[in-house]
Formats: C-alpha cells, sequence, structure tokens
C-alpha cells in the first residue's frame, strides 16, 4: 500500500464535505475541545490524531450530531449540524469506538435492521445487504450470530453497517483498536477503497502508521487544541529538523550518554527497554558530530547510530504531550 502523499494528485476531488470552524466543548471545568478548525474533502481520508484524551472523540460526536457544539460552527455537505440535525444524520455514517451490531442477531440481520432505520426500500435495501457482503467480504459469517464472531470480524460489520445506506461522509472513531495486524491490514485497504471512491472519511486515531499510510491530510490535536494540520509530507517537512538514532553498546550506559548529550547543548528520549537515543537535531550533520564525539570523549562505547529525516513520529512527539482529556 503506497501512503497517502503518493496518491495525491492535482485532479483529485477537491469538494469540502465537512467544514468545522471554531468548534468547542466543555465538561464542567473541563475545555475537552477548543476552537477546533478543519475541513475534509470528498475522495479524501482526513486523520484526527493525536493522544488518548486529546478531544477526538468528542469532535466526532459534535460532528455527527450526538453531542451539542458549545460554541463555533459546523456543516457536513453543506447542511449546518446544529441547525439540520436530522439532515446531517440522513448523510453520514459512523463507526464509534463501542460496537453497535446486535451480537444476538447475524451479521446480514444486523445490515437489514439498519436498512430500515435509515427507511430504505425493501427491495433496495436487500440489494444493498447483498452487496455490502459480497464487497466487504462478509460470507463466511454473515449468517452466523454476532456473538460469535471475532474481535475483526465484529469491527468489519461495525464499520460496514455504516455503509447501509452509501453515504457521502463517513466518520470512522479508532476503527482498528484491538485489532490484530492482519486484520487491522484489511480494514486499512477497505478505508481506501471507499475514499478513493468518493467517500469523505474522517478517522480518528492515535496509531502514527495508520495515520501515516491512510491520511491524505492529518489533523494532530492535543488537549482539545489544533496543534498542527498538513499532509503527512508537509508536518514531516515542517518539523525542520533531522533525527540522531544512537544505539549505545551497554544499556547501562543510556543515562550516562543522555548526560553526555545534554552536555554539548542537545536533547534526548531513550527507549526504556532497548539501547536507543533519539537526538533531535536542529544544526543537522556538524551538530551530530559534535554529539558523538561527545560521547566519544566520555567514554561511551556506541555499537551503531543513523542520521534520518524526521518521522511522523517525531512530528506526533514534537506537537503533543502523550496526555490530556478525553
Amino acid at each position: 500500500m503506497t501512503d497517502a502523499s503518493e496518491r495525491r494528485s492535482p485532479n483529485a476531488e477537491d469538494a469540502v464535505a465537512v467544514v468545522a470552524r471554531g468548534l468547542s466543548k466543555s465538561f464542567g471545568k473541563t475545555r475537552a475541545v477548543s476552537d477546533l478548525s478543519f475541513d475534509a474533502r470528498s475522495g479524501e481520508v482526513t486523520g484526527l490524531l493525536g493522544p488518548n484524551g486529546a478531544g477526538k472523540t468528542t469532535t466526532i460526536k459534535m460532528l455527527t450530531t450526538l453531542l451539542p457544539i458549545e460554541s463555533g460552527n459546523a456543516s457536513i455537505v453543506g447542511i449546518d449540524v446544529a441547525r439540520r440535525p436530522d439532515a446531517v444524520r440522513r448523510v453520514i455514517g459512523l463507526a464509534g469506538q463501542s460496537a453497535a451490531v446486535d451480537e444476538k442477531l447475524t451479521a446480514r440481520e444486523n445490515l437489514e435492521l439498519f436498512g430500515r432505520l435509515y427507511k430504505i426500500p425493501r427491495a433496495e435495501r436487500m440489494k444493498r445487504v447483498d452487496y455490502l457482503i459480497e464487497r466487504f467480504e462478509l460470507g463466511d459469517f454473515a449468517d452466523r450470530v454476532a456473538e460469535t464472531y471475532s474481535g475483526g470480524q465484529r469491527r468489519r460489520l461495525d464499520v460496514v453497517a455504516s455503509l447501509i445506506a452509501a453515504p457521502p461522509v463517513l466518520f470512522l472513531d479508532e476503527p482498528t483498536t484491538g485489532l490484530d495486524p492482519h486484520t487491522r491490514t484489511e480494514l486499512w485497504s477497505e478505508i481506501r477503497e471507499l475514499a478513493d471512491r468518493g467517500t469523505a472519511v474522517v478517522l480518528t486515531t492515535q496509531y502514527l502508521e495508520e495515520a501515516d499510510r491512510l491520511s491524505d491530510s492529518i489533523v494532530i490535536i492535543d488537549e482539545g487544541v489544533m496543534k498542527a494540520s498538513g499532509t503527512s509530507a508537509d508536518l514531516k517537512r515542517d518539523l525542520e529538523r533531522e533525527v540522531l538514532e544512537i544505539h549505545v553498546a551497554d544499556r547501562k550506559d543510556l543515562t550516562g550518554a543522555a548526560a553526555s548529550i545534554a552536555g554539548v547543548g542537545a536533547e534526548s528520549s531513550a527507549d526504556p527497554e532497548g539501547t536507543r537515543l533519539q537526538v533531535p537535531l536542529t544544526g543537522g550533520a556538524r551538530q551530530s558530530l559534535a554529539v558523538l564525539r561527545g560521547l566519544d570523549a566520555d567514554g561511551i562505547a556506541i555499537a551503531d547510530f543513523q542520521l534520518r529525516k524526521p518521522t511522523l513520529d517525531d512530528v506526533f512527539l514534537a506537537m503533543t504531550s502523550r496526555g490530556g482529556r478525553r
């Protein structure tokens, strides 16, 4: 699978499907979302990336009418979320963190139930159910009750159920949490294909690889505030730093190595389970050389090192506190 930056082209569909301006929401004295603004376009995946408690789920709930917007405004395909919530619900699909499927029903019955809730005529509904079962390869378990499904099968059904009305906008709130790597990769492919067919997908995630590979644009949120936005490539480039990765020969030297690096005016973060330190550098090769010379002078044995371009992980660590509120 190629990353999102390689898929974009000047001829890509640019219709804005989701507009959020100045969204804010508080719970008591806790500010969950503060003055958040972003757009999501048809035919693209927009990733809302942030640590646990960043405000991602609160944002999704406001956009999907599950929570009232405290201040600011939003629209879905031109429909005002606050003024016309019923109309908004007819043009969106939502797969939240908690499965919405009835575990006493089969996949087929669950899909038919969702179709009835959307008031889809019976003949059209049955055709749509058959199509989704085939399209998303649910056939092996479509006629078994959902309580017998694996976590991956249940999550896949939950996502497919949100598509029963073929909505132009799909909201997915951490859709791959708890899935095994194989099932997660399969679901990535399905989400990507939905966007390629013209759906505007708004995806919340705390998985950096997921955001990097799926998202055409990324909005980084922490403690309810937008910290950065743009394509993955833009965010990495805008960080304006390289990273020196150093593997010390002996794990007991990690503390001494960090002190040595600080002694030449640089910061570092250590892998507590291994022997690696990461040193963000704004001075490029010259600063890298100073760090390595300092380690050598302090008698710290180095097993390996490399100077690399920043990754989305580096952007995430630079922009967030890795904590916050739900």
